[in-house]
């Protein structure tokens, strides 16, 4: 049998090869995989992943990376909630910011898409390394994060915004509706408009992508931009779902997002990849976390465990390249 002329469709679909061989292997080692009541609480969970990872994967197909993602959703995620639980010092800007649910979530998505934008300007304007300079956002978030809630949590902020963690549509989580919302547009993005055309370009090849007369600095802003509003997406989720703000939220976040979006086939040197592979990457780490605490593997064991299939991805990904 030959099987060098099944190998690009085994390429295609790994990623799906390797979630079900997964959810096979799950369902054998513990009767509470293949539940309804565990269904959702996996789809629920990885909702936040698949949002960052998302944004992530625009990043990457930029060569690009973003490590400051789970220091900003915990800075926005605390925003919000401070302004919902307190408002700010100007009593007339709390009619338009501070104790108004949509005042406090949007005041938490603009400052997660500033903050991108402005790693996009450092990497752009200063040609500083995407590694090193959102390397150092993720400390310069964390430390607001710390500043703006005094290093304590945020609680009690109200049924209306726990809507949005908690919250039932149409049979169907909220968190998983905003997950599919995203995706869907990302997916729109990336194939249809002259802004996915040009992200995979500059991926690609960016002096060709130069000189065809791509305006580099604009489309990576505006990339990373997106991957902290989509980091600001996951924050409010986050925080609506546990109903209070922790400064210490986030945590490897970042590494999960890589990790998905390596897993599901975007290349690391930028310009290959897709929305869709992404997805499967995070759910497949979302049911591999799921597995690994339903069958009360250690927390340090789950960090091992997860560390090898990152690196796993990564061999695979280099040689399906090299193949090529």
């Amino acid at each position: 049998m030959n099987l060098n002329k099944y190998r690009p469709y085994l390429i295609k679909f790994q990623p799906l090869i390797a979630l079900f061989v997964l959810c096979v292997v799950l369902a054998f080692l513990s009767d509470k995989f293949m539940t309804v009541d565990n269904g959702w609480n996996v789809m629920r969970q990885i909702s936040v992943n698949i949002c960052i990872a998302v944004g992530m994967t625009l990043v990457v197909l930029t060569s690009g990376i973003d490590l400051s993602v789970g220091s900003v959703l915990a800075l926005c995620g605390a925003i919000t909630a401070g302004l919902l639980k307190n408002g700010i010092a100007i009593p007339a800007a709390n009619l338009f910011i501070g104790f108004t649910v949509l005042g406090a979530i949007i005041t938490g998505l603009l400052t997660g898409s500033f903050i991108g934008a402005f790693n996009g300007w450092m990497i752009t304007r200063f040609k500083v390394p995407p590694f090193v300079a959102t390397l150092a956002m993720l400390t310069i978030a964390r430390g607001l994060a710390l500043l703006w809630t005094k290093g304590f949590p945020i609680s009690v902020l109200g049924n209306h915004f726990a809507y949005i963690g908690t919250g039932w549509l149409l049979g169907i989580p909220v968190p998983v509706w905003i997950s599919a919302i995203v995706v869907l547009t990302a997916i729109l993005i990336t194939g249809k408009t002259p802004l996915g055309r040009y992200i995979y370009a500059i991926g690609g090849n960016e002096n060709a992508a130069k000189l065809s007369g791509i305006n580099i600095s604009k489309v990576k802003i505006i990339v990373y931009g997106l991957a902290g509003a989509l980091a600001a997406i996951g924050g409010l989720i986050v925080t609506s779902r546990l109903d209070s703000a922790q400064p210490n939220a986030g945590t490897s976040y970042e590494l999960d997002a890589i990790a998905a979006v390596v897993i599901g086939g975007t290349s690391l040197s930028g310009g290959k990849g897709s929305i869709w592979g992404t997805v499967l990457g995070a759910v497949i780490i979302g049911v591999l976390n799921n597995g690994l605490v339903l069958l009360n593997v250690s927390p340090f064991w789950q960090q091992v465990v997860k560390g090898f299939v990152i690196l796993l991805a990564v061999i695979i990904d280099k040689a399906n390249s090299k193949s090529e």
